[in-house]
């Protein structure tokens, strides 16, 4: 099982890999990814080979290694800085020449770093239409990390949450899973003849069926 992280920050050390690198981490510490080999794509490393593959349409060798290596991979994290209320350009650029099915049906942890928590929404309305463009599975949890928010126990739940729910969508079908509280509240299957009314650390969900919800709530 492959995860492969992709970080657009420009500077050395940034916000953004630290961003990435936890939640790779996060993903690592859930049972169900923790055998997981991690590879980490830097793009400012990669800037000029992409300049190149947009005017001559043939990536360079180093380019081409980590777009295979994003296809190739069971999972992505992908992280951004806010330019400009949305993702930065060079992020954009390596995900416009990567190939169009390339990322059909991945699990992607979309997250982002800013300066202001006025760019907060940034992972819903411009991360997640770029890869559902791209026919990912965008997962429930996106995590923005505004300039205050590093130290705040609030970062590091959804950072944690959005690890557990990365990890579960990578393991293979039939592995045993064992989601935190948050993570199977977020992402568990809503049934069309019952709703979960509870989750319990101890005993999972509890489910009841519509008809007997309804009927307790005539009577009372």
């Amino acid at each position: 099982m492959k995860l492969v992280v992709v970080s657009a920050g420009l500077s050395s050390p940034s916000s953004t890999r630290l961003l990435a690198d936890r939640l790779a981490t996060a993903t690592l510490a859930h049972p169900a990814a923790a055998a997981a080999e991690v590879e980490t794509v830097e793009l400012r490393d990669l800037a000029t080979e992409i300049a190149q593959h947009f005017v001559t349409g043939f990536p360079p060798a180093r380019l081409a290694a980590a777009l295979d290596a994003v296809a190739a991979a069971d999972g992505l994290i992908a992280v951004t800085p806010v330019f400009a209320a949305s993702y930065s350009g060079l992020f954009k650029s390596f995900f416009d020449v990567i190939d169009k099915d390339a990322l059909t049906g991945k699990p992607v942890l979309v997250a982002a770093t800013g300066g202001t928590a006025r760019h907060s929404l940034v992972t819903e309305h411009a991360l997640r239409p770029l890869f559902a463009y791209l026919r990912a599975l965008v997962l429930p949890t996106g995590v923005y990390a505004a300039s205050e928010d590093w130290g705040e126990e609030g970062l590091e739940r959804r950072i944690a949450r959005a690890g557990a729910e990365l990890a579960r969508f990578m393991a293979p079908a039939g592995a045993p899973a064992a989601p935190d509280v948050d993570t199977a509240a977020a992402i568990a299957p809503r049934s069309l003849t019952g709703a979960i009314t509870s989750v319990d650390p101890g005993d999972g969900f509890t489910v009841e069926p519509f008809a007997q919800r309804l009927a307790a709530l005539r009577v009372d």
